[in-house]
């Protein structure tokens, strides 16, 4: 299994991190860290150093109750952050974190080459034709609602199962696109308490029956904190124990704010190569 990023085939024969940039105010636990064009090259020299494959970079936070902000504040937000990045790290693999058409469209014109939208298309119906046309991977989110409602969208009879069938129908809609590069994010914590996060981080390997690669979003979110009875600033070895299951599990993608960290649980579960 390979990803195409920008003409370059990755192959996608061991697990790989992410690391978080968030260029916004608000994000839940970086908000505000990375509004400076010096930050925000001193957050991605850390994460290139650290070993991370890729910048995933968002300009809105999708923090449960985050506040709505216009098409052109994000832009203004990502269009800089991705140009200092490709000017000072050309070879900078980055993925853009929007669920906007016209956010993707121009970020990856700037060098962004992955689109990761927490939607999975619903807010924006142009989103899917824009990224089809513009022929970038794409990551497909499970969530209901917008980070505005999601909180109160939480009632499933199954949750694996309705994510399951939700996957498999857009999916198809994908395909019908002719979308080729497709990576499945199960949405932890979006519109589903902890309790149903853990059952779907328990169940994650039955996911890999989609037959693509899947993105492990954990990092530092409430499902551990809100557990632990924590902030998010103390949950990074709760972070490092949920990782490390879901290598076991087999997930290809890591998205994390602890690049370093994640790293290290990746080339110890490698030398272990524990069945799930």
């Amino acid at each position: 299994m390979f990803l195409n990023l920008q003409g370059t085939l990755y192959p996608l024969d061991k697990p790989q991190v992410w690391g978080i940039l968030n260029v916004t105010p608000d994000s839940f636990f970086d908000g505000g860290h990375y509004t400076q064009e010096t930050a925000v090259l001193k957050r991605a020299e850390q994460i290139l150093d650290e070993g991370a494959m890729l910048i995933d970079l968002g300009g809105y936070s999708t923090r449960p109750n985050a506040q709505d902000i216009s098409l052109d504040e994000e832009l203004r937000r990502v269009l800089p952050a991705i140009q200092s990045i490709k000017k000072h790290f050309p070879t900078a693999l980055i993925s853009i974190d929007t669920f906007r058409a016209e956010v993707a469209k121009q970020a990856i014109n700037e060098g962004a080459c992955l689109v990761n939208d927490v939607s999975g298309g619903t807010i924006d119906a142009d989103l899917w034709q824009t990224v089809a046309e513009l022929r970038v991977p794409y990551v497909l989110m499970h969530m209901k609602g917008t980070p505005q409602t999601m909180t109160t969208l939480t009632q499933y009879e199954d949750v694996v199962k309705e994510v399951y069938y939700y996957f498999a129908e857009k999916i198809a809609q994908l395909r019908a696109l002719k979308q080729h590069d497709i990576i499945v994010d199960l949405g932890f914590g979006f519109a589903k308490t902890p309790a149903q996060s853990f059952e779907l981080l328990k169940n994650l390997a039955y996911f890999h029956t989609l037959g693509l690669p899947i993105l492990v979003g954990i990092s530092r979110k409430s499902m551990i904190y809100k557990t632990l009875q924590i902030q998010a600033e103390q949950a990074l070895n709760g972070s490092t124990v949920l990782h490390t299951i879901a290598l076991m599990k087999k997930a290809q993608f890591l998205r994390v704010h602890d690049v370093k960290e994640a790293i290290e649980a990746i080339k110890l579960v490698e030398l272990l190569k524990v069945e799930s």
